[in-house]
Parts: C-alpha cells; structure tokens; sequence
C-alpha cells in the first residue's frame, strides 16, 4: 500500500525548545496508524507539526508532495482535518451552523450538502440535536460533533487527538466503531493519537511508540501489542 504521508527527520520546537527529534514515519494510503506515549512523549506536537501549528525542521510529504512549512489554511485545503483534544467545536452555534462553517470553503455546494447527510448517517444522534447548541451536547456528543465537522472536509485523512478523552467506554467503543466505518466505506486514512492504547491497537493496523519526542518502536500493531515493555507500559499487563 502506497505512503499517504511520510514524514522523516521531523524537529519541532516551542521557543527555543526542542520537543520532537527526528521523528519518521510513514501513514500507508486508506489505513489507520497509531501514535503511543505517555504525556509528554511528542504525539499532540507530532500532529500540530504536520498542520505547520509549531515550528519545525525535516520533511513532511502529502501524496508525494512537500507540505512543510505550508500555511495550516493551505494544507487543510490539501484535505487534511485535524480535529484537537478538546473538541475545538463553536459551543455557542448550533449543530448544523458548526457543520455548514465546516464546509464553507467548498465550492461544490451540492456535494456538501450530500456530504452533510452522509455525515448524519454515522451520527443520527447529531441529526436529531441539529437545532441544539454545541456547548449544550453531552461530551460523547461534542466529540461525535468535531468527527463529523472534520468530515465535511472531505478529508483524505484524518488527524485525531485523544477522542476517547473524558468519555465514558460504552460511548468510546461507539466512536470507534464509527471511526472503523469511515476509514473502510470513506477510505480515510488516519492518523490516531490516543491514552487508551488497548483501543487504539485494535483499531490501527500499525502503530509507533514515542518517548521524550523520539520514536523508539514502530511495527504492524499486532506485533508492538505482543512486545513486553509496551504491555507492561500502556496495556498494564
């Protein structure tokens, strides 16, 4: 399978600090690849890197072609949706005016439109709400609401961070079985950052593990959730 994404040699400073150091790796074109680490290890400033949020040094290649140093706005129009810990949504706005902000940029309204339904076919439960206020969703909800938001990018991949976060596990394992959906049906590649790597093993068919902004493992996710440092420090067993 062909490389969506390669990164290699990947710096990232804050200041004049240093947080990632020739991090490399590579997200092959419609499959789900998982970051692990503790807090602290380099994931969330792994994926600000590839939206040019941070500065950063080394190469970063989209469909065979260099994306470092792109304007964050440039590469979004690449179709790249990055959707934040903590949901990043307009709390203020209902459900349909943060997804109709979502798609403001594309030309092809008709398709957007489309799109609009197609997202409601993953999350009836946001169809339902279209009329609410973000803020007023429920965490679950919010989250489902940064997913969909993301999607009407029509994005060919998908950077998520941590969507687990705070939510209770019947609602992680239904955002997950969503997320599964849209990477076979949509063929959207993803790049996953999450604390729950039990989960996150599962759902990626291969992953790399940082520690202090280095990548010290990387392998199909079968292989790394055998490794005995890797169950003993994010499995717990």
């Amino acid at each position: 399978m062909a490389a969506l994404l390669e990164v290699k040699g990947l710096k990232a400073f804050y200041g004049q600090t240093q947080s990632l150091y020739d991090v490399g790796f590579e997200i092959p074109d419609g499959g789900i690849t998982t970051l692990l680490g503790a807090n602290g290890a380099g994931k969330t400033t792994t994926l600000r890197a590839i939206c040019n949020m941070v500065r950063t040094d080394g190469t970063i290649r989209f469909d065979g072609k260099d994306i470092a140093g792109q304007a964050t706005e440039e590469i979004v129009r690449l179709r790249i949706a990055h959707v934040p810990e903590g949901r990043g949504t307009f709390t203020t706005l209902t459900v349909d005016e943060n997804l109709r902000i979502a798609a403001y940029t594309r030309r092809d309204k008709a398709a957007a439109h489309a799109d609009l339904e197609r997202v409601f076919g993953y999350f009836p439960r946001l169809k339902e709400r279209i009329q609410q206020q973000a803020g007023t969703l429920s965490g679950g909800e919010q989250q489902m609401l940064a997913i969909a938001r993301a999607l009407m990018l029509r994005p060919r991949l998908m950077l998520l961070d941590e969507p687990s976060f705070g939510l209770a596990p019947l609602i992680v394992q239904e955002i997950f079985r969503i997320l599964k959906r849209i990477n076979e049906d949509d063929k959207v590649s993803i790049l996953l950052v999450e604390q729950n790597a039990a989960l996150a093993l599962d759902l990626a068919t291969h992953a790399y593990v940082l520690e202090t902004g280095r990548v010290v493992m990387s392998g199909p996710s079968s292989v790394v959730k055998n490794d005995e440092n890797v169950r003993k420090s994010y499995l717990g067993y």
